[in-house]
């Protein structure tokens, strides 16, 4: 095995480093979830933290399979000898050690649920290919993540024990450590292994001593109180949390050294193990503020009373803005001329409903998702052949035959079952011109696409956010998977000015051609939102029908409201051959 960098010689990421060594101390509390951007040292504290555990670190690879994950018929001496054998899979391998799943988040749904059952049971069941089987499968689980390409599902989420947000540190000092340290390992791995070699051996004591102090620390019912309490405060669903948080402090306690869980241990369990669990909506990014925690624990705490809240400076009146004062309407209310002067203005978004769903015609052959058709979906499983067998599972059918004696009958055939549906890209192009910002329309337009957001996270699309309005387009997030992002983004974003709908037509096919070079098999689809009232209008019939030639497909979302209305949209969507829908429909 190659020299790997020690676990003791990682500079900061102090919430990491304690995580996994909780989880090294009590392996029942079901693994570490981290969560980072590139670059931060995830993978680097995982493989350093295996050589200080007794087992075996076992890398899951990403196109892993549930045979080659679980386990299935040993092929060889089912065919050879004609006897049908049991042959364990990764998860087996793990037992007594370290299963680390890297870029767990693109990992299938079906996977991911097998790891963490095995991960809270220590024990692996399989009933497949004619085979009745079990065994042990107690590891440590550690799944590393960007999300930047797309978070776990919330219930998947939520099985992990304990989740880390990482990032790099803004320190300079701390980064010019860390390089320094990287660099002196890649120059001479063994030197600097040999640095380290006593705080290594230390750390692997002190993980060993604490083992056998766990059972023997005491966990007092008002510290369980408090527990309880900072749970039901944070607004964490289920009582998973407040078990896995016990004994997260619990291990804390035997790390110390102590004999008994104070409110400190608990403070530093909760920080690790309830952020990820707190209720939260798909376009909401995953956190625990301190002070949020420290408030919570106070108001918890079985002898304080909780701090009354300080009542509003303002008396708890509404702002009321001023009239006009000349009887006009208010300007949101004004009718809207193209190239008429605007103020910039930023308008919340509307509570958004439930997003129509918008399919491409046809089937793709992109990455499984849950939007489109496809027709070549990742191999999951197999399953008994009906009638004529177009999609042979050639391993699974040996398999079914080997039982029999090695000769294959029509009742051996099984074929594939493939995840049958695609993610696609939805770029959304958004008119933010002052048109739009009349009568309050933005706040509609906001909620529908908040709406369409969420349902592209439940999808496994990627997204993209275009706007357009003054003299130019912006491109406010290039293509992700992380939706939350985009969220933002369209949150924060202002209306005002004219209307240049050729030049975010236009930007819109850019992200969707630049897209298609990195991943030519996503099928793209556009979303058009606006009133089509634009300066450039003929460019604009140009460039949407350009638009249409490169996306699999384009919905245009009609803003224009009011009792008179020129059917505007209507044209560029005729022009592109594109859906149309009002606005009102999608939010």
């Amino acid at each position: 095995m190659s020299t790997v960098f020690p676990f003791s010689a990682l500079v900061g990421q102090e919430d990491l480093r304690e995580a996994l060594l909780v989880c090294a101390v009590d392996p029942a509390i079901s693994g570490v979830l981290v969560r980072g951007e590139r670059g931060t040292a995830k993978t680097t504290a995982v493989r350093g933290l295996a050589p200080l555990l007794d087992g075996a670190l076992v890398e899951l690879p990403i196109g892993a399979t549930a045979d080659r994950v679980l386990g299935t018929l040993d092929l060889d001496r089912a065919l050879g000898e004609g006897k049908a054998t049991f042959q364990p899979g990764l998860l087996a391998n793990a037992h007594e050690g370290l299963l680390y799943v890297d870029e767990v988040n693109l990992l299938p749904d079906h996977l991911v649920d097998v790891l963490l059952d095995a991960a809270a049971l220590g024990r692996v069941h399989v009933e497949r290919d004619a085979i009745s089987t079990s065994y042990d499968a107690r590891f440590l689980l550690v799944g590393t993540m960007n999300p930047e390409e797309g978070d776990l599902r919330p219930q998947l989420l939520d099985r992990f024990g304990l989740s880390v947000e990482v990032v790099g540190s803004g320190d300079p000092e701390v980064r010019v450590e860390i390089v320094r340290r990287r660099l002196a390992f890649d120059r001479d791995p063994a030197a600097f292994t040999a640095r380290f070699a006593d705080e290594e051996r230390a750390l692997e004591t002190r993980i060993a001593a604490a083992r056998e102090r766990l059972s023997a620390v005491r966990l007092p019912d008002r510290i369980l109180l408090l527990i309880a309490g900072t749970c039901a405060r944070l607004g964490v669903d289920g009582h998973r949390a407040d078990i896995v948080t016990a004994r997260t402090a619990t291990a804390l306690a035997a790390l110390d050294g102590d004999d008994e869980v104070t409110s400190d241990h608990v403070k530093r369990a909760a920080k690790l193990a309830l952020a990820h669990r707190r209720r939260r909506g798909p376009l909401q990014q995953p956190g625990l503020d301190d002070s949020e925690l420290d408030q919570a624990m106070n108001e918890s705490a079985p002898d304080d009373e909780p701090d009354p809240t300080p009542p509003s400076s303002d008396g708890g009146g509404e702002d009321v803005p001023p009239p006009s004062g000349n009887g006009a309407p208010p300007q949101e209310d004004r009718p809207w001329r193209e190239g008429a002067p605007s103020r910039e203005r930023m308008d919340a978004p509307d509570t958004p409903g439930k997003a129509p769903l918008l399919t491409l015609a046809g089937k793709g052959k992109g990455a499984a998702g849950r939007r489109s058709r496809t027709t070549t979906g990742e191999p999951v499983d197999s399953r008994p052949a009906e009638g004529t067998v177009t999609d042979l599972a050639l391993a699974a059918t040996l398999r079914a035959a080997a039982i029999h004696g090695g000769k294959i009958g029509p009742h051996d055939l099984r074929e594939h079952v493939r995840s049958g549906r695609e993610g696609n890209l939805i770029v959304f192009c958004v008119d933010a011109s002052g048109s739009m910002g009349a009568r309050k329309r933005m706040s509609q337009v906001k909620a529908a696409i908040l709406g369409l957001l969420t349902d592209a996270y439940q999808r496994r699309d990627k997204v993209a956010l275009v706007s357009f309005s003054g003299d130019d387009a912006v491109v406010h997030l290039s293509p992700t998977s992380s939706v939350e992002r985009a969220a933002e983004a369209l949150r924060t974003l202002p209306t005002g000015g004219r209307t240049p709908l050729a030049r975010g037509l236009e930007e819109a096919e850019l992200i969707i051609r630049t897209e298609q070079r990195r991943d030519p098999s996503r099928r793209a689809l556009a979303v058009i939102v606006t009133d089509g009232r634009a300066h450039d209008r003929e460019a604009a019939l140009h460039a949407i029908q350009s638009l249409a030639h490169v996306a699999a497909g384009v919905v245009v979302l009609d803003g224009e409201q009011g009792p008179v209305r020129l059917g505007l949209a209507a044209q560029l969507a005729q022009a592109a051959g594109a859906q149309i829908l009002p606005l009102e429909q999608a939010a």
